[in-house]
């Protein structure tokens, strides 16, 4: 009896763990089985972006969701996905399930109900639409621009490629090149000196020093100069300068003895005469001197 019941528990608790597992994993999918739900057939020859737990929408508010997606062995190129919706929700007939991609590649179908007064059984199979992804809208709404542009490009690269092989360019490069190196080797230059301002700032500390001592000095001198008797030396230069300028005069004149002698020429010949007529008696002494001194006798 033990072992029996024993055999039991294992069951019922396997049993339980398959339960969990099975309606865990459709939780996970995000299917809700303790909800019912009414399901419906669409045949597509596209699916892309769309999977199992997509919603479907209808005017945006969500009434199920995609439960199955197979594959149509029997009938080659199209995809058959199963819908679970809403147990209340009647579907008209002849409605459609869009499916609908946003910019990100998400996919959801979208049910678009006909004005039709009967509806569809449940089991049914709805009509099948795949609108073009926003990306392949925004793909074919550029491709004549595209088209268009193509050429102004690739006149503009020629453009640019001329440009850029041109030698004008190419020499104006070079010269940037040697403009800017001469601004290095200027701003080394410039820290350099600015380096070593303080050493020059104090030379001119000690230059500006030295001037206001030579200033004080002049400044002395000045003074001992403003105390010095100007005045009365000016006076005897200027008597001075006026004695000069009367004995100038009368060397010049002839009214006076020196001026007789500078300007009178007879008694400047007659000096001259005298002169030449002692130079003459004195070499006569000379070379006769016995003629001009007797003899001395000595008793």
């Amino acid at each position: 009896m033990k072992r029996y019941s024993k055999e039991m528990i294992i069951g019922l608790s396997v049993l339980i763990a398959a339960l969990v597992l099975f309606f865990g994993i459709d939780y996970l999918k995000g299917i809700n089985v303790f909800k019912a739900s009414n399901y419906y057939y669409v045949s597509y020859t596209d699916v892309n972006g769309l999977s199992v737990s997509a919603p479907v929408t209808l005017n945006g508010f969500k009434v199920g969701q995609v439960r199955d997606i197979t594959y149509e062995y029997d009938n080659p190129g199209h995809v058959m996905v199963e819908l679970a919706l809403d147990h209340k929700l009647r579907v008209p007939a002849g409605s459609e399930a869009v499916i609908s991609n946003d910019i990100l590649g998400t996919s959801t179908v979208v049910l678009k109900f006909s004005s039709a007064t009967d509806h569809h059984d449940v089991g049914d199979k709805l009509i099948g639409v795949t609108e073009p992804s926003m990306i392949d809208g925004l793909t074919d709404a550029l491709k004549p621009a595209a088209t268009s542009i193509l050429p102004k490009v690739d006149s503009l690269l020629t453009s640019v490629n001329a440009l850029v092989s041109d030698s004008a360019l190419i020499r104006s490069v070079k010269r940037l090149d040697a403009i800017t190196a001469s601004l290095q080797a200027s701003t080394a230059y410039l820290n350099r000196t600015l380096a070593t301002m303080p050493g020059t700032m104090s030379t001119v500390g000690g230059v500006a020093s030295n001037l206001d001592s030579i200033t004080r000095d002049l400044a002395v001198v000045s003074e001992d100069l403003k105390r010095l008797p100007l005045k009365e030396t000016m006076d005897n230069v200027n008597s001075i300068t006026s004695n000069v300028n009367e004995v100038t005069g009368q060397l010049t004149r002839t009214d006076n003895t020196l001026g007789m002698l500078l300007n009178d020429r007879v008694l400047y010949d007659r000096i001259d005469s005298i002169t030449l007529g002692i130079d003459s008696i004195l070499g006569d002494f000379q070379k006769n001197p016995k003629r001009y001194v007797p003899p001395i006798k000595i008793f």
